[in-house]
């Protein structure tokens, strides 16, 4: 599978593509690093970015895309054009039909280094080590969205399989609870059908 990974942002937006192979190999494709201005108005930044976004799309073809979420931030205003950029992400992808999945930052760093509260440093030494790079993706933005598309790859075959088998298990509860109401209801029947001919 192929991902595209997200470290959204407005000043600067991490791309990153990931490749996964057997088991938890997996191999870089692309990396860089979409910047805006910090004077230009909030739309004409969003629109480059989904520019740019849309021409990663169109020539490395992901099939998922893994987005980091907002999590808790300090800055209001940082959060809230964080979130922006995200959104427009989401939109280019979910305009394709490509599934969009959003991880915290904790999980993408237990997924990458063993630690939820690992530190940049920590996870860029990790992405650089996972898929053999000799030169230090920069700035940090777009090592994150290299462990991005890495945590997408390893975490999601077991979200699937364990949607699957809470699916399974749901589908067996509504069986069971199926049955028991149709015996229920023979067994109403029936009691009514004795006390009748007791009647008589």
């Amino acid at each position: 599978m192929r991902v595209l990974g997200v470290d959204p942002g407005l000043t600067r937006c991490g791309l990153g593509v990931v490749d996964g192979g057997k088991g938890r190999s997996v191999r870089p494709v692309a990396v860089g690093v979409v910047r805006t201005p910090a004077d230009q108005d909030l739309a004409r930044r969003l629109l480059g970015i989904a520019d740019e976004v849309e021409r990663w799309l169109d020539r490395y073809r992901p099939e998922a895309v893994a987005v980091e979420r907002v999590f808790a931030q300090h800055n209001v205003r940082t959060a809230m054009g964080t979130a922006q950029a995200g959104g427009v992400v989401a939109l280019s992808a979910a305009r394709r039909g490509l599934p969009v999945v959003f991880h915290t930052p904790s999980e993408v760093k237990a997924a990458v280094t063993g630690s939820g509260r690992a530190d940049k440093a920590q996870v860029t030494t990790m992405v650089m080590r996972l898929l053999g790079l000799e030169v230090k993706p920069h700035p940090a933005d777009a090592a994150d969205a290299l462990a991005l598309a890495i945590c997408h790859l390893w975490r999601e075959p077991m979200r699937v399989r364990l949607a699957e088998a809470e699916a399974r298990a749901a589908e067996l509860v509504r069986a069971h609870k199926a049955r028991l109401a149709a015996a229920a209801k023979a067994a109403g029947t029936t009691t009514k059908q004795d006390e009748t001919g007791a009647r008589r």
